[in-house]
């Protein structure tokens, strides 16, 4: 009773934070939402506005007496929703639609596009939209946005971490409203996978910088939710979008209460003061027998790994020293200890896709080869236990992001065992990340999806997301070639000699594969527990318009 008492309590609490929020951005006079010009349609800094905030309180809509539902989800923080420039914002998948989209088995399915075709002589992709969408200001969603999004992401200048998505890309050409083809200079079969990406309003950010404009504090989309206040670092409030062309979501609203850290998150679930929060392993398990929750233990294809920064002079002169740091580490160890369990032991960043290749050097935990590479190659053990070259002890800095927990013990952990090999490794929490000026940094990616994601731009010389610096040719050509074929056995054999190469050569000292525990209020329906997760275990929200609240 107690529980159910709190839970009641912090559900109350949030409502009236939603309130309060509406009335200080009407009595300030600040229309974030406005910000891009004109009527967005959402009522703030209106009659319909105040009516919302009213309705708030009381628990009622205005067309109807029953009481609205509201789930709120602990979130990280957001500085701005830009889709076409960043990853893994998992409120992009609320907000707004790719021309395709992935379903609960992560397969490609139709978005805004009904439908397709692949012309193999001219290597072209022509998609038909649907008809009759809108955006959540009321303009109509035509191929101009279409158009309009990639060529926003192919321009060197915007800097888009997902340009390398679409280099392929050579011609794109709008037939009418509702037909959009590209040409491509080689066949990607990636391709329909990367056209899951969130389509932009040519309306609103035509002439406008792509990664600055105040439309990323304001966005407009076509999603199954509209965007209805934003108190930055406290919550994103979302209404739901009563037009959406694949139907009306059964959950009135969305609030992104900003939780950033993990230990935060646990202790707002237990208040009743979130319905569904990602949480680290062991604070997941606390309630696993508790009446009024539901535990989503999902498999991910998301792992982490020490990146070595290639641009530091420090890996320019020891860059053969990293085997040995591969192999000073205890994967099974550190996934027992600080997931509990929940993951698997990680040798490179396909293991859970069908272009794995199992045989490739998994740099099995062995202290005693690690020393025997670091004596190899000159280095002196001292007596203080730690190895010098060329009268320079070794050592190196990980940095961690911030207020992720498990990232911190995973580093401290990996670094501990580092040290015993003899390399002075220690852990740093920077409040910024300096990714051209750290030594290493706990990364972490992947994707569920076709195996071309978050390697061709991750592992590629001078892709987007190759934060590393990393740079090898027959790397290179290797994903160059398995993106290029549609042939499945030239591809397998493609991937099966990246991975070989990635392993002789590593890129990261990889750790582990993270699985993603959930932790929700009994009330939610419909949350798919078989899919696969992606990086940070984004995509439990792929089907949140067919979600229901009792």
């Amino acid at each position: 009773m107690e529980l159910s008492e709190n839970r009641e309590k912090g559900r109350k609490w949030v409502m009236r934070r939603a309130a309060g929020l509406f009335v200080m951005i009407l009595s300030a006079g600040a229309v974030i939402l406005t910000a891009c010009g004109g009527d967005s349609g959402n009522g703030v800094g209106t009659e319909e506005g105040m009516a919302v905030a009213e309705q708030a309180v009381s628990g009622q809509t205005a067309d109807a007496q029953s009481e609205p539902t509201t789930l709120v989800y602990g979130s990280g923080d957001y500085t701005r929703i830009n889709p076409a420039m960043d990853e893994h914002g998992e409120i992009n998948l609320l907000l707004f639609n790719g021309l395709t989209a992935h379903n609960g088995k992560n397969e490609v399915v139709p978005g805004l596009a009904k439908s397709w075709e692949f012309d193999e002589y001219s290597c072209t992709y022509t998609f038909h939209l649907e008809e009759g969408v809108t955006w959540h200001d009321g303009e109509s969603f035509t191929a101009e946005d279409v158009k309009f999004t990639i060529e926003a992401i192919m321009e060197p200048e915007n800097a888009s971490e997902n340009a390398p998505n679409y280099e392929d890309v050579e011609e794109i050409t709008v037939a009418d409203e509702h037909t959009i083809s590209f040409r491509l200079s080689a066949p990607n079969v990636a391709f329909l996978d990367y056209m899951t990406m969130a389509v932009l309003p040519k309306h609103l950010l035509a002439g406008e910088d792509m990664q600055t404009a105040d439309f990323f504090r304001a966005p407009v989309g076509t999603g199954p939710y509209k965007l209805e206040s934003w108190d930055m670092g406290q919550a994103i409030v979302l209404k739901k979008n009563e037009d959406y062309f694949k139907g009306e979501p059964h959950i009135d609203r969305v609030i992104f209460k900003i939780v950033p850290d993990d230990n935060a998150k646990s202790l707002q679930m237990e208040a009743g003061e979130l319905d569904l929060a990602l949480l680290p392993p062991k604070a997941a398990q606390s309630f696993a027998e508790r009446e009024g929750y539901v535990c989503y233990h999902m498999l991910t294809s998301d792992y982490r790994g020490i990146l070595f920064n290639f641009h530091n002079p420090y890996w320019q002169e020891n860059r053969d020293i990293i085997p040995a740091i591969c192999y000073a580490i205890d994967r099974q160890a550190i996934v027992d200890a600080v997931l509990l369990g929940q993951g698997m032991p990680a040798y490179g960043p396909l293991q859970r896709n069908v272009h794995n290749n199992e045989n490739v050097e998994h740099y099995d935990y062995n202290p005693e080869k690690a020393m025997e590479i670091l004596e190899s190659v000159g280095c002196v053990k001292g007596e203080d236990g730690f190895y010098a070259r060329n009268g320079e002890r070794l050592s190196f800095v990980i940095s961690v992001g911030a207020g992720d927990q498990v990232r911190i013990d995973m580093a401290q952990a990996a670094a501990q065992q580092i040290r015993e090999i003899g390399i002075d490794c220690s852990v740093e929490i920077p409040t910024r990340v300096d990714w051209n000026g750290q030594m290493a940094y706990l990364i972490g990616w992947g994707s569920p999806f076709d195996a071309d994601d978050h390697t061709y731009k991750v592992f590629g010389t001078g892709k987007g997301a190759n934060y590393s610096g990393y740079s090898n040719t027959a790397v290179d050509e290797y994903l160059t070639q398995a993106r290029s074929t549609d042939e499945p056995q030239v591809r397998r054999e493609a991937y099966a000699r990246f991975q070989e190469e990635l392993a002789n050569d590593p890129a990261y000292a990889f750790i582990c594969y993270i699985d993603a525990d959930y932790v929700a209020d009994a009330s939610i329906h419909g949350v798919s527990p078989d899919t696969v997760m992606g990086h940070h275990g984004v995509g439990i929200f792929w089907n949140i318009s067919e979600w229901q609240m009792e």
